[in-house]
């Protein structure tokens, strides 16, 4: 009886248990946030689906698929190293951001803003097309890599001159990181649902991919109409006046779904 006691002792949890799992519990929620609504998160569907498949193996004892799931685990996690390096660097550069460094990177983010609304403003009066991506939670390296390095801190000056036609790099997205452009003139992918809208452009369908797989907010100014547009969470909202901007950079206020464009746009 004495033993059986000391056995179940074991399940009851104690103080320094509850700590691990609660660390456990905060970091996979991190890891949640840093994947979500990117390909990396059907990746890790797909992972899971595997390691179901690997258990019933097990139950059912189908030797064949175990030993061939097997082989696959045994190598999987260099693959996952290949595979989420961009996820894994993002979610490590991340780890050291302190209380603080987060106040003044809300400062910082303040002025980024004003300076992202006078260059979509002055963009939009002289018709110039644009697309600028902020990014956010989720990282945008992978998108960096398809343009040409700038590294400029952001101002109005700088992204009007980006994007004044026939600059080398006007036709692509200039990609924010802080308070630096960090590329310009990079690729970003177009949206993978079904636009019905005809009057979306190339540029508009690019800034709703991309919101749709991370979420950056992206900034569209059109050069047929002058519209300033905001894609965010997959969705587009046309026709931003210059203080609905700002609420949307600052994140002060949610989007009004009235206003919004569904990625399945209704004509």
């Amino acid at each position: 009886m004495s033993r059986t006691w000391e056995q179940l002792q074991f399940f009851r949890p104690g103080w320094t248990d509850l700590v691990e799992i609660l660390i456990v519990a905060f970091l996979l929620y991190r890891i949640l946030l840093v994947i979500q609504r990117t390909r990396a998160m059907q990746i890790m569907l797909g992972v899971v689906l595997l390691a179901f498949a690997y258990g019933a193996s097990r139950l059912l004892d189908l030797i064949l698929i175990r030993t061939l799931l097997e082989a696959v685990f045994q190598y999987g996690a260099i693959a996952a190293l290949v595979v989420f390096q961009p996820e894994l660097r993002s979610a490590l550069a991340r780890l050291g951001r302190s209380r603080m460094i987060r106040v003044f990177q809300r400062l910082e983010g303040a002025k980024v803003a004003e300076e992202v609304v006078e260059a979509a403003v002055r963009l939009s009066r002289s018709r110039h097309g644009a697309i600028i991506a902020i990014e956010q939670d989720v990282g945008l390296d992978e998108y960096a890599e398809t343009g040409s390095t700038v590294d400029a801190r952001v101002s109005a000056e700088m992204l009007v001159t980006i994007f004044t036609p026939y600059s080398p790099l006007h036709d692509g997205a200039v990609l924010i990181f802080g308070d630096q452009i960090r590329t310009a003139g990079a690729i970003l992918p177009l949206t993978q649902s079904s636009v019905t809208d005809r009057s979306l452009g190339t540029r508009h369908r690019a800034a709703m991919g991309l919101s749709e797989e991370t979420d950056a907010v992206v900034v569209v100014v059109s050069e047929e109409t002058a519209q300033i547009s905001v894609a965010l969470g997959g969705r587009l909202e046309r026709d931003v006046d210059v203080d609905r901007l700002r609420e949307i950079l600052l994140g002060s206020l949610p989007q009004h779904d009235s206003q919004l464009v569904p990625a399945a746009a209704q004509p």
